[in-house]
């Protein structure tokens, strides 16, 4: 789980193109919601005062949030806009993505495998 969160906060910090996998967006969205609900009752317990660190954390994962999200919608064949659509996107976010090649680029699951099968047709 920490390897998705890496994965998604600090190398596709804020990376709208291509396409995540479920796995992949669900992962962090877990790690996520344990990390903000962890600091939020933490720092409410020691210092209500400190709850600021709980609001910088969640401000500082907005944008890599939007980032899955979009690539996420991606891997289903729509528009990141579908972000903003409050029931639907929740659907699409739980729906199996595309098999092969879409117009946002390869299937994240088997992207070895299309590699492989051009390569075949190559030759």
């Amino acid at each position: 789980m920490i390897e998705w969160y890496k994965k998604v906060v600090f190398e596709n910090y804020a990376n709208f193109n291509g396409r995540a996998r479920r796995k992949e967006y669900w992962m962090f969205f877990l790690a996520n919601f344990i990390v903000s609900f962890g600091l939020g009752f933490i720092m409410g317990l020691l210092a209500p005062s400190l709850a600021l660190i709980a609001n910088v954390y969640s401000l500082a994962v907005l944008v890599p949030s939007i980032a899955v999200g979009v690539r996420r919608l991606h891997d289903t064949g729509k528009s990141g806009w579908f972000l903003l659509i409050p029931i639907y996107n929740i659907i699409l976010l739980a729906t199996e993505g595309d098999k092969g090649v879409n117009e946002y680029g390869p299937d994240p699951k088997n992207e070895f495998d299309e590699v492989n099968e051009i390569g075949k047709a190559e030759l």
